[in-house]
């Protein structure tokens, strides 16, 4: 079992299952309790949904609102967090949205995302060069792999990375930072954006901000505080989120080993590996609120207008009507079927995450490398004693020593 403290766990009526398997609560609650409320880091009680058709139902409805910054309102964590800044993309509702990602909707395309692929790769390995025959998974690969890449595609210098990779880590925790912590960490963010985008403007070239400056619909572009923004998400979205999907999925294969074996002797298995990986791990947490502005019908009864609610992407993931034994990790899962893995842990609907093409490329780009060089993978600890994460809004392996092979 992960070993979590009850004074730290910041979803106390939700327990981490063994090996960082869902909370065993979500078994029962698909079952008889699909709108249960739930406590948040905050303290603060909203309807989780729990089951897969209501969570896209909620994802989809033009009734799902992420405006949830009228005084009173429950929150996720405590604080200055994320859901106050009105100008980030994920806190838009159309019709500034809908424009928002219209402008920008050639640059992650995958044709965009392709281009960094064969570097993706050279990093992932470089970084296993690098790290010798015994490493830590999470400091000598899955860190440094998505932070060298989107220091590149963003033309920042990796000197800096230590400095943005704090900042991000606050706006990710659940800890009692004070609002002024919050406040100062953000603005800082925003201010090191600001310069970034000068200077790409005194110096064009073609890393991806120099394409979200010159991204346009019409004659329509993004507004300085819109590219701001933008590169503040970018920067902090294209990194840890993606690291923690490469710590679990790896995590995830060790601990199946017979999986990780088939990885190795048949490398056509790699995109639905990543797949499974996804819908199993990803996305590392339990969701974004979001507030219903009508009354919205689910499958266990009607949320009143007004209700902030937890739609539970994991929870989806999960749920049997949607996945036959969900709680099994299956690489062949949906190997050789004409339909997609189904899974929601890139969201779904108006908000589905922009940067999907470019964290599904380097999840195949890390995963690859580690079964190409090093096929005899094995831990060197008990996975079973294994420390996770206990304050923050993403759950994975703090450590995760492996022997290469």
């Amino acid at each position: 079992m992960t070993e979590q403290s009850s004074t730290t766990w910041p979803w106390p009526d939700l327990p981490p299952g063994p090996f960082g398997t869902p909370s065993h609560e979500l078994s029962r609650r698909h079952a008889e309790a699909p709108l249960e409320h739930t406590t948040m880091p905050s303290g603060d009680q909203v309807p989780m949904i729990v089951r897969y058709e209501d969570v896209r139902t909620v994802l989809t409805s033009p009734a799902s609102s992420r405006n949830l910054r009228a005084p009173g309102l429950p929150r996720m964590v405590s604080g200055t967090a994320l859901e106050d800044d009105p100008a980030a993309l994920i806190n838009q509702d159309p019709p500034e949205h809908t424009r928002y990602r219209r402008i920008m909707q050639g640059t992650f395309t995958p044709r965009h995302i392709e281009r960094w692929r064969p570097r993706a790769a050279a990093i992932a390995n470089e970084l296993i060069d690098a790290a010798g025959e015994e490493f830590d998974v999470v400091t000598d690969f899955a860190l440094p792999l998505p932070a060298r890449v989107i220091c590149e595609m963003l033309g920042v210098p990796m000197d800096r990375f230590e400095q943005f990779r704090g900042w991000t880590e606050m706006f990710l925790s659940t800890s009692q930072a004070s609002a002024e912590a919050r406040g100062a960490g953000f603005a800082a963010f925003m201010a090191y954006a600001r310069e970034l985008i000068t200077a790409h403007r005194a110096r064009p070239g073609d890393d991806l901000i120099d394409l979200l400056i010159d991204a346009r619909d019409e004659g329509d572009r993004l507004s300085e505080d819109e590219l701001t923004h933008m590169v503040f998400t970018l920067i902090m979205a294209g990194h840890e989120t993606t690291a923690s999907m490469i710590i679990r999925g790896t995590f995830r294969l060790l601990h199946h080993s017979d999986q990780y074996a088939m990885l190795v002797a048949r490398p056509e298995l790699l995109e639905p590996a990543v797949e499974e990986i996804l819908r199993c791990e990803g996305p590392g947490g339990n969701g974004l609120l979001r507030r219903v502005t009508e009354d919205l019908d689910l499958s266990d009864g009607t949320i009143p207008a007004g209700t902030v609610v937890l739609p539970n992407p994991t929870g989806a993931n999960h749920d049997p009507s949607a996945f036959e034994d969900p709680l099994r990790f299956d690489i062949q899962r949906f190997a050789g079927s004409p339909a997609p893995n189904p899974h929601l842990a890139f969201g779904h609907g108006t908000h589905y995450c922009l940067g999907a093409n470019l964290a599904r490329m380097e999840l195949q780009e890390a995963f690859r490398a580690l079964a190409t060089r090093l096929p005899g993978l094995h831990a060197q600890e008990d996975l079973a004693t294994v420390r996770w994460s206990d304050d923050g809004l993403i759950y994975r392996p703090l450590r995760l020593l492996v022997k290469g092979g």
